[in-house]
């Protein structure tokens, strides 16, 4: 343990390492566990109990019996256990950050993204009587309404690269709906989570309404996307898995999906650019957690006539913003990656670069001292067929192409399956907005680039970056059905 480590505020005095079903902590029904290690210093962190699918059942049975009566509270009453809740998670914060840094390195004291938790619950609560159908006199003799009603009993796989809050972004509209839920955690960061449900089980949730398993997709994972009593399903991750969760769900009961997938996001850089505002924003984006975030802009094309001195600017900006350190030193502003698995991925992408003798213009090699930094990386000159700019890294590398023609950029910013997130800086507003609408992109950034949001705005991808959206009045949709009632006067 780390002198930091002993010494942070938010270190609890007891790890919490059960599952979370039925309003209890407890063992997992095979007593099984795994580890978990410090990205930072590979020392052991945790054993945690792992859910297999006879735990994925009972959090299920739970899930159904405590949905008749939450469904049927009136919504500001949910609303008020909503409430109460963001208030419990907002005085566990600092706890919450520790466990994250000490499961997959994530800095204590940039954690922005971490900070909006209790935010982004109060806004679903305030959705509450927001939820509601239409009416139509249309047709003669009749007064017909839809009506939007809860599924039932639903599912949430949540990635490691934020824990809490891309779970409270599923949960949070799935409760004010009035669904009941099974969330699986990642392996890799399930420690923050619990100390939510914790929170949940203080803010006086009922039993059975929000379940939470620490598991492997397999069998975990697999087991939720296949349950026959599970009517929708939520996933944040990687494409690959977004496909096979999709698949899963089509071969047992044809559950609803909505998928949050990943990125290779284009930041076009033009030569009218205000280059005091793109090269920060830029290296904050992809260093940012490290580079493992989906909205990172991994993929920059810069305009030719300004590519020396942007790449000069940016190289600086990276090395000054790009030290790394103790995750749990709050002067620490980037961290590891956050385990010996995506460790690997990342030196494997470099190592392509090698083999392919793409220029490695900053960086390149991991960090010489232990635990799983990577230097942070600039690429330059990337064929556009290079597996380099179609797939995607999850680290700190980022790759700087040129352009000059506006028509060849917008094409090569679209040559991707992906299609999350685009950004262009230029001072020309009608170039801007015919770049906002051309990007095959769910969210466009004018000026700005990830990890730029707003709650009231709709959050998701285009492609395989996925399908259906979080955040806004827009995220309460996927968690309703949808009915028509036909009324004869």
């Amino acid at each position: 343990m780390t002198e930091s480590s002993s010494q942070h505020p938010g270190k609890p005095e007891v790890i919490e390492n059960r599952l979370y079903i039925n309003g209890e902590f407890v063992p997992s029904q095979s007593g099984a566990q795994f580890d978990l290690y410090n990205p930072a210093t590979e020392a052991h962190s945790a054993s945690v109990y792992e859910a297999g699918p006879e735990d994925v059942d009972l959090a299920v049975a739970a899930a159904k019996a405590a949905f008749p009566a939450w469904s049927e509270l009136g919504a500001l009453q949910r609303a008020h256990y909503l409430e109460k809740w963001a208030d419990n998670m907002e005085k566990c914060m600092p706890e919450m950050y520790y466990l994250d840094a000490i499961c997959m390195g994530k800095p204590v004291n940039h954690d922005f993204f971490g900070s909006l938790v209790p935010i982004i619950t109060r806004t679903f609560a305030a959705k509450a009587l927001d939820i509601t159908g239409d009416s139509s006199l249309n047709t003669p003799d009749f007064m017909n309404i839809t009506l939007r009603q809860p599924y039932g009993v639903c599912g949430a796989i949540i990635p490691w690269n934020g824990p809490v809050p891309t779970m409270i972004m599923k949960v949070g509209a799935a409760l004010i709906t009035g669904n009941t839920i099974v969330v699986k955690t990642s392996e890799k960061a399930p420690l923050s989570c619990l100390v939510a449900a914790r929170c949940a089980h203080e803010a006086g949730i009922p039993p059975g309404v929000l379940n939470i398993l620490s598991g492997h997709g397999q069998p975990c994972g697999e087991a939720i996307a296949r349950h026959m009593d599970i009517r929708k399903i939520s996933f944040t991750g990687s494409t690959a898995t977004g496909r096979a969760i999709q698949r899963m769900a089509a071969e047992s009961n044809l559950k609803s999906v909505t998928l949050e997938l990943g990125g290779k996001s284009p930041l076009v850089i033009w030569d009218d650019a205000d280059l005091s505002k793109a090269v920060p924003a830029a290296a904050r984006s992809i260093l940012a957690n490290t580079g493992q975030v989906c909205i990172a802009s991994s993929r920059i094309y810069v305009h030719s006539s300004i590519a020396s001195q942007f790449l000069s600017l940016l190289t600086a900006t990276m090395t000054s913003l790009g030290a790394s350190g103790d995750p749990l030193d709050p002067t620490t502003t980037r961290g590891p990656q956050a385990d010996a698995a995506q460790f690997a991925r990342v030196q494997s992408y470099l190592q392509l670069a090698r083999d392919e003798n793409i220029p490695i213009h900053l960086g390149g090699n991991p960090e010489p001292k232990p635990g799983f930094f990577i230097q942070p990386t600039i690429l330059t000159d990337v064929p556009e067929s290079s597996k380099l700019l179609k797939e995607e890294i999850f680290g700190p590398v980022v790759i700087v192409n040129t352009f000059t023609d506006e028509d060849d950029v917008m094409a090569r910013a679209n040559d991707t399956e992906y299609g999350l997130y685009a950004s262009v800086y230029t001072r020309d507003l009608s170039r801007a907005m015919r770049a906002a609408k051309r990007f095959e992109a769910g969210s466009v950034c004018i000026n700005c680039t990830g990890p730029t949001m707003a709650l009231d705005m709709p959050f998701g991808g285009w492609k395989a970056s996925g399908q259906g959206r979080e955040l806004s009045r827009y995220a309460t949709d996927y968690w309703t059905e949808l009915k028509s009632v036909f009324i004869a006067l």
